[in-house]
């Protein structure tokens, strides 16, 4: 088992790389690996190649790795605070707050930046009244916690859902529409600062307290004679898992069972100990994301929105980790 473990480590480690040389190349613009090649290690190599490379699918790369990484952590975190196999970090209603804020960008034609303000505004002011709910009903309580994100989560969906009621059809409703289907189209380095800096921030916070998410396993009286603060703890991992799904939503869109299906593929490797559930999550998540990204941009003139391809992939994948009869994860 442990000869297992650490052949899947080293994989973990080496399979985003690899994955994102082969995404570099891949794409409905084929390039070969030599050509890639030539382009990374700065040796004289068509415009147009060097131009795709570094300028279209670099940024791209990029995103998809910070996306799909920050998802699945946040993702095992949310599980690991909750308790809950079946917890998601946008259980604040942040998922909702954001695309809020992005939907009402996209209305009013703000640039890309705007758009993103807006989303991680919106995806704040979710997790702002969720606490001040949960904190005016009960200090900590779990069970006020979901509650107050499930109220959160109703009253934002259906703002945008007024927002796209009140959308003009033929132009603003469709943009509004494939954006919140979630895609990585346009990205670039200039976009990318301020999303990265908040999905950066919230994992490098959860991965230093990940040895904590343990300690939530027991019970609150217990985790207070450790000389911890359970529910400050808990908030901390909240803020943190949300302030990663806002800054995602608010460049991607809507990308739904990254967060909950990754975590159990680490767990069904590394079990439950979070001080390696949390990296593992992370890298299959990057890898993960990116392929997916790969496939959806590669595989038709079209490009196919990115919650499709995710609830495909996932759902089939979530139900043969619940229903199989061995080492059961959840």
């Amino acid at each position: 088992m442990k000869r297992k473990t650490g052949l899947f480590t080293v994989l973990l480690a080496g399979a985003p790389f690899i994955i994102a040389f082969f995404a570099l190349c891949a794409g409905r613009y084929a390039i070969s690996v030599r050509d890639v090649f030539r382009a990374l290690i700065g040796l004289p190599a068509d415009k147009t190649i060097a131009s795709v490379v570094f300028n279209v699918r670099l940024p791209r790369i990029l995103l998809a790795l910070a996306a799909g990484g920050g998802l699945s952590l946040a993702g095992a975190a949310s599980q690991a605070v909750f308790g809950n196999p079946l917890a998601s970090p946008d259980i604040t209603g942040v998922e909702s707050g954001a695309s809020f804020g992005a939907a009402i960008g996209l209305l009013f034609s703000f640039p890309m930046l705007g758009v993103q303000v807006l989303a991680l505004l919106f995806g704040c002011t979710a997790i702002a009244m969720s606490f001040l709910m949960s904190r005016i009903r009960n200090n900590g309580n779990l069970l006020v916690i979901i509650l107050a994100g499930i109220i959160v989560s109703s009253l934002f969906s259906a703002l945008v859902s007024l927002v796209k009621y009140t959308a003009d059809p033929f132009s603003k409703l469709p943009a509004i529409t494939f954006w919140l289907m979630g895609s990585m189209t346009g990205a670039s380095f200039d976009k990318l600062t301020y999303p990265f800096c908040a999905i950066a921030a919230g994992s490098v916070v959860i991965m230093l307290q990940r040895w904590r998410l343990n300690a939530l396993a027991l019970r609150d009286d217990e985790i207070r004679a450790l000389g911890m603060y359970p529910a400050r703890m808990r908030w901390q991992i909240i803020i943190c898992a949300s302030m990663i799904v806002s800054a995602v939503v608010s460049v991607c869109g809507q990308i739904g069972w990254v967060a909950l299906v990754i975590p159990h593929i680490a767990r069904s490797v590394f079990g439950w100990d979070n001080r390696k559930v949390i990296p593992a999550s992370l890298a299959i998540g990057a890898g993960y994301m990116l392929a997916v990204d790969t496939i959806a941009r590669s595989l038709t003139a079209s490009e196919i929105p990115l919650s499709i391809l995710t609830a495909i992939i996932g759902a089939p994948v979530f139900g043969f980790l619940y229903f199989r009869k061995e080492n059961r994860v959840l």
